[in-house]
């Protein structure tokens, strides 16, 4: 996962300072040294670490931190806002015009960044927030872009306006524009052909576009991958062509961070989006504050609860919080409750957003191919059985137990956990099984 080794490491350095009643100028640098280290062995750019650390030494070892009732705690604090600074403050929104006007976005990127699937990625969300999008095929050099385009612009329910390869992509932006009109579609964004590396062909054909059409913002994807390559790729596009904001993919990939840390501070452009997945839902909105937590070990609440909303239907949640009060849950609300948390990206999607489940020693001893495995034994039962578990006799439980492929201990213990998390859950005050009155994050099919 994306910062799972500048985490672990900046952790262990902030138990240091927490340790020590009292800390010393020298404590302080010792411990920046260590931080510098973790920055730049995440590929964070060496310019950027330089005056980050600056920035928090100049405010770390002044006396009011130093003499302070929790100088460990304050020097963290410090860290946190200052990572804040570096990734932008605030968080950009998507620019679009008002009204009925069309906006039209121009997505960038090299080859294999994942362009054409963000396109797609960042129209379905437009298309939730009630707007009209359309994806416009300019990639003349690969016919298997554009089909990849239409494919995914039917599974966001986005038209796609494409006439092949034999025309520059200008015309079709142009062609693109009057049909765009003509239908009422009010966002146009334009895929145009990525390279394998930054080459002239590549740069004139993105400014003739920028030329001839009112381009009202630039994006730029970028793998987060690549590290250091991707800041500077983003450098060069802003330079010859002009980037009004950037998209980094490939966030839940083993990367190390530095692009996140480094693009803003060295470019100066925004960054808006984050890519989280290959699935068309798996896109968030960058938000500097959350993903400083993040990077810091103390989790992102915050992006957990919108996941949560945005997965949850309520009034299917409401009645599945009255039918706990009342101890009605059976195995088919059993079944409900596990499509949420796997719309939501799986228990590990869950679990890396809680403060301190960053690292990989920390994450607690279940996975979504448990979760499979209970869903298995619970579609093995009869709609009568799931409904009615006191139904589930020695003779059923084997039945069941060859049907899902499973040793009928582990259907004893499902059942047995069940009837337990069932008790349990009547008493909390929230549905989900969340945070209890003893603070502790219980998941009701774990086995």
């Amino acid at each position: 996962m994306a910062f799972e080794s500048l985490t672990e490491k900046l952790q262990n350095v902030f138990k240091g300072l927490r340790s020590k009643g009292r800390l010393t100028e020298a404590d302080v640098k010792a411990a920046l040294k260590e931080v510098k280290m973790a920055l730049l062995e995440a590929d964070v750019n060496f310019r950027v670490v330089k005056q980050f650390i600056n920035s928090i030494q100049e405010r770390a070892v002044g006396t009011e931190v130093l003499n302070g009732l929790n100088p460990g705690q304050t020097v963290i604090k410090i860290v946190h806002e200052e990572m804040i600074k570096l990734m932008g403050s605030t968080t950009t929104e998507l620019s679009l015009k008002s009204g009925n006007e069309t906006t039209v976005i121009m997505m960038m990127g090299l080859q294999g960044a994942g362009k054409t699937t963000t396109v797609a990625k960042i129209a379905g969300k437009l298309k939730s927030q009630g707007k009209k999008p359309l994806l416009v095929a300019c990639d003349i050099y690969r016919p298997a872009a554009i089909k990849q385009l239409q494919i995914n612009g039917e599974k966001q329910g986005v038209p796609v306006f494409e006439m092949g390869t034999d025309h520059k992509p200008v015309d079709i932006v142009r062609a693109a524009l009057a049909y765009a009109r003509e239908q009422d579609y009010n966002v146009v964004m334009i895929d145009t052909a990525g390279r394998l590396h930054i080459d002239e062909d590549m740069m004139k054909e993105l400014q003739e576009i920028k030329d001839h059409i009112d381009i009202h913002q630039s994006l730029l994807v970028v793998d987060a991958m690549t590290g250091q390559d991707a800041v500077n790729v983003a450098k060069s596009f802003d330079e010859k062509i002009g980037v009004d904001g950037v998209i980094l993919t490939k966030m839940d990939g083993d990367t190390r961070g530095g692009a996140a840390l480094s693009v803003r501070a060295v470019t100066g452009k925004p960054i808006l989006y984050v890519g989280m997945g290959e699935k068309l839902s798996d896109l968030e909105q960058f938000y500097p504050d959350r993903m400083a937590g993040r990077i810091l070990g103390m989790g992102d609440i915050l992006t957990l609860i919108d996941k949560a909303q945005a997965a949850v239907d309520e009034e299917k949640a409401r009645e599945m919080e009255q039918k706990l009060k009342k101890s009605q849950f059976d195995f088919n609300d059993y079944l409900e409750y596990m499509a949420q948390m796997r719309n939501m990206g799986g228990i590990g999607e869950i679990l890396k957003h809680l403060p301190g489940m960053s690292g990989k020693m920390q994450m607690p001893e279940i996975d979504d191919k448990q979760i499979n495995r209970v869903e298995a034994i619970i579609l093995s039962m009869t709609k009568e059985e799931r409904a009615n578990p006191n139904l589930l006799n020695p003779s059923r439980k084997n039945r069941i137990a060859k049907g899902a492929g499973v040793n009928i201990a582990e259907v004893n213990k499902l059942v047995k956990g069940f009837e337990q998390s069932r008790k349990m859950m009547k008493q909390l005050p929230g549905m989900m099984g969340g945070m209890g009155k003893r603070g502790k994050f219980k998941l009701p099919f774990s086995f």
